[in-house]
Parts: C-alpha cells; sequence; structure tokens
C-alpha cells in the first residue's frame, strides 16, 4: 500500500513563507520582543511631566508623542493614498508646542497612534495587500519598506520615550 502523498507544492510554501512574514511584520509593528511596547512606554506618565524638558534632552514626551503620531500617519497614509501630500520636512512632523494643550490633546494623540498603527497591521497582514510591489505613486517604495520605517521609527522614538521617563524619574517606579 502507497502512503498519501504530501502536499509540498511551491504554491503552498510561498504562501506559508507569506503568512509568516505578515505575522512578523505585524508583531514587529506592536512592539514587544526586543523592543518596548507602546502602551507600556506611556501609560502613567504625569501630567505634569508630559511637558518637561530635561537638561540636555532635546524633547518632552508631548513632543515625541506627536512625532510619533505624526511620522506614523504619514507613512500609513502614504501607503495606502495616492492623492496623500507630506507635511513639510521638519515641520510638520513635530509639535508646535513643548507641552499638550490639554489632558485631551494628550489622550486624543495616543488614540489616534494606536488607530493608525491598527491600521498599519491590517495593511499588511492583509493577503490582498502585495508587501514587495513598488507603491506606485511612489519612486520604489513597498508596503514591507513602509511598514518596517514604522516599525524602526516607533522603536527609536520609544527608546528616546523611555530615557526621558528615567531622566523625569518616571519610569520603573
Amino acid at each position: 500500500m502507497n502512503a498519501p502523498k504530501k502536499k509540498s507544492t511551491k504554491k503552498t510554501l510561498e504562501k506559508s513563507n507569506d503568512e509568516s512574514l505578515r505575522e512578523h511584520v505585524t508583531y514587529l509593528l506592536e512592539g514587544g520582543g526586543a523592543h518596548a511596547k507602546f502602551d507600556d512606554v506611556i501609560e502613567d506618565l504625569p501630567p505634569n511631566l508630559r511637558g518637561t524638558k530635561p537638561d540636555n534632552f532635546p524633547h518632552t514626551a508631548w513632543m515625541l508623542l506627536e512625532h510619533l503620531r505624526l511620522a506614523q500617519r504619514d507613512i500609513l497614509e502614504f501607503s495606502r493614498n495616492s492623492k496623500h501630500v507630506s507635511p513639510d520636512w521638519p515641520k510638520g512632523y513635530w509639535p508646535q508646542t513643548e507641552a499638550p494643550p490639554s489632558d485631551a490633546a494628550w489622550n486624543k494623540s495616543i488614540q489616534q497612534f494606536r488607530r493608525d498603527l491598527k491600521y498599519m497591521q491590517e495593511l499588511v497582514a492583509d493577503p490582498k495587500t502585495n508587501l514587495f510591489a513598488p507603491i506606485s505613486w511612489g519612486d520604489g517604495q513597498t508596503i514591507l519598506r513602509e511598514a518596517l520605517l514604522v516599525a524602526d521609527h516607533n522603536a527609536y522614538h520609544l527608546a528616546q520615550l523611555v530615557d526621558l521617563r528615567r531622566l523625569l524619574g518616571a519610569w520603573g517606579v
């Protein structure tokens, strides 16, 4: 009696590789592993420290939060909207003030960051999204490149937020 043939077609392997890549990139976007997660870094930061700039440190928590949000939003919109126009660099990627104008503005920025991160994760996870095809309105960028850019940029600035919180005595307390 012959054993049943195993499915080991190239198409099955490619699908497996594709799914695996999407899972890895989505995980990377979420944070964790070797990177701090957004919610862990941002939670419980006292309101009186959100606009405080430590000595010899270039940013406040508000400046970093807004920069994260604005840059991530720009990358997401570029990735999915051919009519998107990026803000002027660097002015359009940083807030105009060192402190949030209100607790509501702080909370809104957090919610918008989370929402756009979720949208980028959904774009990557969608099997209809070709991660490798050049974005037709770009100059060689791909969705994979843009997703990795978001993950890298977020990790860098979240680490700055951790440093800022340490300098302010508001980390690991």
